[in-house]
């Protein structure tokens, strides 16, 4: 009996190498697809490779050929899609090239699977951003961060689309591309919208992994810049917790198939930017100085994901807290001081 097979797009990046280790560790067979475009995808691959075998294709998801090739002669029972343009800011200064990655390149996957293995279960690393600006969530600021007045158990797969932002856009393109493709297709496909994920490995910078930033920018003493007034709010889930997820909704492709599912930590692993900065000055044992500046476009004051339905529908939930996942990202960050030399 052959080994099942997983490929994992954007597999050297933050979430890719954890859930490529993830699944070789459970005796996958794991192929990791990546440009090695991003800031630190070469050190993930390296300590991916330490102690884990795995196949690597250096491949532009936007190159339909150079896609088909990967698939070719290869019988796949996962894809979990993770490469991705991942920044707002950038896609508003280049939305071209946003939606090349983020919308031709999913294509170009979902084309790939449904000519050579319709039968793959195909994860869509989606975001919270296909909701925009939730203009029916009222919000008001509680002591010091703003909360929801209107939506307890935070925002839930039943929230209209708003695609503002192009990376709204093209995300919000590829996660309809995927349910559609389940549903006129066959394909076992869903759409994970993401929150704020973090964790070991994720080289974070200004526009994009601000809690993996804010660590690593005070440790190694570099300028935090606060964008509005702190006290806007987001949950937060681990990576590790967001793979186990990954590996739930890979079993149970007739649970999820067609499906979108918000994933992130929930009410119960929120916080706001200012609390983080505490967090880490009671940590460090030291105050951080920071910068301000205004708020950017389409900042939320507050996003908190409902996973009630992930929840219900996979026995999943978050196990690691945001403070036991804080201290394992800082001694993560202070055990690996010279890997930062350059980023941000």
């Amino acid at each position: 009996m052959r080994s099942k097979r997983v490929l994992v797009t954007g597999g050297a990046g933050f979430i890719g190498c954890n859930t490529a280790r993830h699944f070789a560790e459970r005796n996958w067979h794991v192929s990791v697809l990546d440009d090695l475009s991003r800031e630190g995808t070469d050190k993930n691959l390296e300590w991916l490779g330490q102690n884990t075998t795995f196949d690597f294709e250096k491949t532009d998801i936007r190159d339909q050929r150079a896609v088909e090739s990967v698939f070719k002669d290869k019988e796949f029972d996962a894809v979990i899609h993770l490469a991705a343009q991942v920044a707002v800011t950038t896609s508003v200064t280049d939305p071209r090239t946003d939606f090349s990655i983020n919308a031709l390149g999913t294509f170009n996957l979902l084309e790939a699977v449904r000519r050579h293995c319709p039968e793959a279960v195909f994860l869509f690393a989606s975001t919270n951003k296909v909701y925009g600006k939730i203009e029916s969530a009222t919000y008001d600021l509680m002591g010091k961060q703003y909360a929801y007045t209107n939506r307890p158990h935070g925002i839930n797969e039943q929230e209209p689309l708003d695609f503002l932002s192009p990376y709204g856009c093209s995300k919000g393109a590829a996660d309809q591309y995927t349910l559609d493709y389940a549903r006129i297709y066959g394909i076992p496909a869903a759409a994970f919208r993401q929150s704020c994920i973090y964790g070991l490995r994720q080289f974070g910078v200004e526009d994009q992994g601000w809690l993996a930033w804010f660590a690593i920018a005070s440790i190694l003493g570099k300028d935090i810049t606060i964008f509005g007034d702190g006290k806007q709010v987001r949950d937060v889930l681990h990576a590790s917790d967001l793979v186990r997820a990954y590996e739930a909704a890979i079993l149970n492709p007739d649970k999820i198939k067609g499906q979108a599912f918000n994933v992130g930590g929930g009410p119960a692993n929120m916080l706001s930017l200012l609390e983080l900065i505490e967090k880490l000055e009671t940590r460090q044992g030291k105050k951080i100085d920071l910068k301000w500046d205004d708020w950017r476009p389409g900042d939320q004051r507050v996003y908190v994901s409902d996973i009630r339905k992930l929840e219900t529908t996979l026995d999943w939930k978050p196990e690691i807290s945001v403070d036991e996942g804080v201290d394992q990202l800082l001694e993560w960050v202070e055990q690996n001081r010279d890997m930062f030399a350059g980023i941000g």
